[in-house]
């Protein structure tokens, strides 16, 4: 199986994507992370003493979907126009889910799935004063498509 990443040698290697077309993509992704009752209680009472997780975890998954091909070393840095982030508190813990959409050479499943590491990441953060058994669980692509 040859992969994109790999040159002959087995050196790691940026594609080039140059000759490829600009086309509309789309993905999306999705993630959870698994937290007390009472910790989640708090969340959508929004009475964190870091104040409101919610709110600063979307606006941290958008952020970091902006820089993934700076967080990834292969990611080309593609045009994104649109990241949405959503977050949905469950009985044991919320549930996440980003969509990014981009007109360019490749893929941006990177940044939907970067978007939804770093929203549980800044929720676990956000959270790990009064719950020290959180878990960022099955976070995973679940949509990528192109418009021709």
């Amino acid at each position: 199986m040859d992969l994109s990443h790999l040159d002959k040698q087995g050196a790691a290697r940026m594609v080039d994507v140059s000759r490829k077309a600009r086309v509309r993509r789309t993905a999306r992704a999705r993630g959870r992370i698994r937290m007390k009752a009472e910790t989640v209680r708090l969340l959508r009472e929004n009475l964190l003493q870091k104040g409101d997780a919610l709110a600063a975890a979307r606006l941290a998954g958008i952020a970091a979907a902006k820089k993934t091909w700076d967080l990834i070393p292969l990611c080309h840095n593609i045009g994104i126009e649109h990241v949405r982030v959503d977050l949905r508190p469950a009985e044991d813990g919320v549930e996440i889910e980003s969509e990014a959409v981009c007109t360019d050479r490749t893929g941006i499943e990177m940044e939907a799935l970067v978007a939804v590491s770093v929203a549980a990441l800044t929720l676990y953060d956000m959270c790990k004063a009064v719950d020290g058994e959180m878990a960022i669980q099955e976070i995973r692509l679940v949509e990528k498509r192109k418009e021709r």
